[in-house]
């Protein structure tokens, strides 16, 4: 069957609680679809008009109705102000029906706490509150995401995000500190060993980033090239080469020594050192590059290198006050094993490689890779064109 895009709007009000973890948890782990893309922005008032003339048109249901108001009243800028807005596109086999079903539906009547079962987002994170004088007004209203009913729908939704999307930076810069000089970026990539299948894993991560208090400016899905995972972890190489190959060289020499029952000296086990140790050294380095992009440097074919990888991360950007700390207590230390409870690397890391989650250790090194992973470009845009692009000429 026929492989086709949807999206999911994760709305303003559930950005700022920090419940975006949640959602992609469950967008992840109850649909058999691939999380594509996902990007942050800003909605302006003409994006806003336009995406809720598209809900009203389309069919005179007060659940629409609802949406569109809400868009319009909640969505669009207050007091000029764009509001952070999270937009996850999805690809595979009738999207729309599966993100419908996981997202839940509006249904515009009064229903009683005890009948809520908690089996979709909606469910979970979106409020209905009606009048106490008139059960038929609604008070109150947050819908926590908007998805598409139909295939037809999702794709002039698509339309409208490819126009707005491009050109504008991924990072979302809405408000203005009280002392810019004592706010933090930091960079955290959600590893490649939490894509390996359908799982709810990544939004936990997320989840458990959002204890931080931190805010989620921007993201974006990023498969590493060789090239640019080379760069990323230069400084891990020349840490393995200076720390790694004398451990190793020493090994080498109590290994042998063992064997040919012979006393090696320190000239030996120094040329050990620079033999073997740096050869182990440096292919511990390239199973975490050929970890983090899908390719190893000594077999990438010749002209591969810039080209994006086989494995996926997501990129997050996290802002505010000390960030850099917060990440990192949140995060824990390289070696799993010896993370305390209750960190990211200690629930989900496996071994100093594959620990689950990568976090900016200092502001200088935040903006290094930044421009390594070239964070202000985000591929959400001409991923909805190339599909739309087909979709015609089919």
């Amino acid at each position: 069957m026929k492989e086709t895009l949807s999206y999911v709007i994760v709305t303003p009000h559930t950005v700022a609680k920090s419940r975006t973890g949640g959602v992609v948890s469950r967008l992840l782990s109850r649909t058999n679809l691939e999380l594509v893309g996902t990007q942050m922005f800003a909605p302006d008032y003409t994006f806003v008009k336009k995406y809720a003339d598209g809900l009203r048109i389309r069919s005179p249901q007060n659940q629409l109705m609802l949406l569109a108001d809400y868009m319009e009243n909640v969505v669009a800028p207050s007091g000029g102000r764009p509001h952070r807005t999270l937009l996850l596109l999805f690809r595979g086999e009738k999207p729309c029906v599966q993100l419908l079903n996981a997202c839940g539906h509006v249904h515009p009547q009064n229903v009683t706490v005890d009948a809520l079962l908690g089996e979709t987002i909606r469910d979970t994170y979106a409020d209905m509150i009606f009048s106490k004088d008139n059960p038929d007004e609604i008070y109150y209203f947050e819908p926590a995401v908007l998805t598409p009913r139909s295939q037809p729908e999702a794709d002039i939704d698509l339309k409208l995000f490819a126009r707005f999307l491009e050109g504008k930076e991924n990072i979302v810069r809405n408000i203005i500190h009280p002392d810019p000089s004592k706010v933090e970026q930091s960079l955290v990539i959600i590893k490649p060993d939490n894509w390996n299948y359908g799982s709810g894993r990544p939004g936990s991560v997320m989840d458990m980033f959002s204890r931080t208090g931190l805010r989620l400016v921007g993201t974006k899905i990023f498969g590493f090239s060789l090239n640019q995972a080379l760069n990323f972890y230069s400084s891990v190489e020349a840490n393995l080469l200076e720390n790694l190959a004398p451990v190793f060289g020493k090994k080498a020499k109590g290994v042998l020594e063992r064997e040919f029952k012979i006393a090696i000296n320190g000239e030996t086990e120094k040329a050990l050192s620079e033999s073997f140790g740096r050869e182990y050294a440096r292919e511990q380095f390239y199973k975490i590059v050929e970890f983090m992009s899908g390719r190893r440097p000594d077999t990438c074919p010749p002209g591969d290198e810039d080209k994006p990888g086989e494995v996926k991360c997501m990129i997050i950007i996290y802002e505010g006050e000390d960030a850099i700390r917060k990440v990192r207590d949140v995060l824990g230390p390289t070696d799993p094993l010896k993370a305390p409870g209750g960190t990211i690397r200690r629930e989900f890391g496996s071994n100093v490689m594959i620990n689950t989650a990568h976090a900016s250790d200092s502001v200088e090194n935040s903006l290094r890779e930044q421009e390594i992973v070239k964070i202000n470009e985000n591929s959400l845009a001409s991923i909805i064109k190339e599909y739309l692009d087909q979709s015609k000429n089919q």
